[in-house]
């Protein structure tokens, strides 16, 4: 199961929206077939391993991260393969939170004869791999990260001059880790006009499907001259209100640039909302990284399911710089937004990440 794990790791970020499966079988305490999924070979784990074991695959043992699962999408059930092949016995970390298995796969196996054994031992870590998925299967959500570079004063800009960095560049490469983990990612207006980023996935690595670049833009301001709208591939999302410009939407629209009208109650482009949107488009995670009001917003209409902040051995001070959630905030201590399951994560000997979950 320790191997099966290592290999499903390996689909991060190439899987959505699928989740990460790794499978290892073993016949006579051999490994004779080992198998990972990833969507742009559309071949499920368990297939895999099976078609490298051959016919040592009969009567052997299979263990997988997750319940194979028993019906026809983009790929045949796995449960089929796996009777197909003889498999005795299947040892799998957790149960799928599909709805369209969630069990039905673990019963269509016994019910071919096959032993099953659920390793309860291992169910939190392959839950961890799957994380979005998971979220997503139970929410109908994406699993939505704020992420923040910060100091030790909690402030993420200066009021004057913000050239440079607040972190190191080890952070800077460690945040392209989760952008290529994420299918979304989303900021304001405001950070794209005072930074002209792309917000684009620079790891390198192998994505199962573009990062969903997304502004909050409620006048559409967004340049049509901006390195973001320029780089667009059919990869940026604007959400707006009613109050924007036809001309302007026109002029994206002409480059590429998908516009939505989602529009709160206070006028305001949704941010809940465009998470809904995301929702029915099946994207199963959404990173925020964006300014103190976008952050405050996420964080007191709950949008926010976590953070991950990067935090530098700098202090800015004052009252002018920027906070990492701003607005109104809470007005007594005792209302303060709470996390839970901490984990403090080293990033160089002077810096350090923090990754915790909003308490709803």
């Amino acid at each position: 199961m320790e191997e099966a794990l290592e290999l499903a790791a390996r689909g991060r970020g190439r899987v959505s929206p699928g989740p990460a499966v790794g499978a290892v079988i073993v016949r006579e305490a051999e490994i004779v077939g080992r198998g990972f999924y990833t969507a742009r070979g559309v071949r499920h784990a368990e297939v895999l391993a099976i078609e490298e074991a051959g016919e040592l695959a009969r009567g052997a043992t299979m263990y997988v991260t997750l319940e194979p699962h028993c019906f026809t999408g983009r790929t045949p059930p796995c449960t089929a393969a796996i009777l197909r092949a003889g498999i005795k016995k299947v040892v799998a970390a957790m149960e799928d939170p599909n709805p369209r298995v969630s069990g039905r796969g673990f019963g269509e196996l016994r019910a071919g004869g096959v032993e099953v054994e659920i390793t309860g031992e291992y169910a939190a870590r392959a839950a961890a791999l799957n994380e979005a998925f998971v979220h997503f299967m139970r929410t109908g959500r994406p699993l939505v990260t704020m992420k923040a570079a910060v100091t030790l004063d909690g402030k993420i800009a200066a009021p004057e001059d913000n050239q440079g960095w607040i972190t190191s560049e080890q952070a800077r490469e460690h945040v392209q880790t989760l952008r290529h983990e994420s299918d979304a990612i989303l900021t304001g207006i405001g950070t794209v006009l005072a930074d002209d980023c792309r917000l684009t996935d620079r790891s390198g690595q192998e994505r199962a499907r573009p990062l969903l670049r997304i502004v909050l833009d409620s006048q559409l301001r967004l340049p049509a001259d901006s390195k973001m709208v320029e780089s667009c591939a059919g990869d940026v999302l604007v959400v707006t209100t009613s109050a924007a410009s036809a001309e302007r939407r026109r002029r994206l629209e002409s480059k590429g640039v998908r516009v939505e009208v989602l529009e709160g109650p206070d006028g305001r482009a949704d941010l809940n909302a465009t998470i809904e949107l995301l929702g029915r488009e099946q994207y199963l995670s959404l990173m925020i990284e964006a300014g103190s009001r976008v952050n405050w917003t996420a964080l007191e209409s709950a949008a926010a399911d976590k953070i991950f902040f990067y935090y530098a051995p700098k202090i800015l001070g004052g009252v002018q710089s920027l906070p990492v959630a701003g607005g109104i905030g809470r007005r007594r201590r005792i209302d303060a937004i709470r996390f839970r399951g901490l984990k403090i994560h080293s990033i160089t000997p002077d810096e350090f990440a923090v990754e915790a979950y909003l308490e709803k």
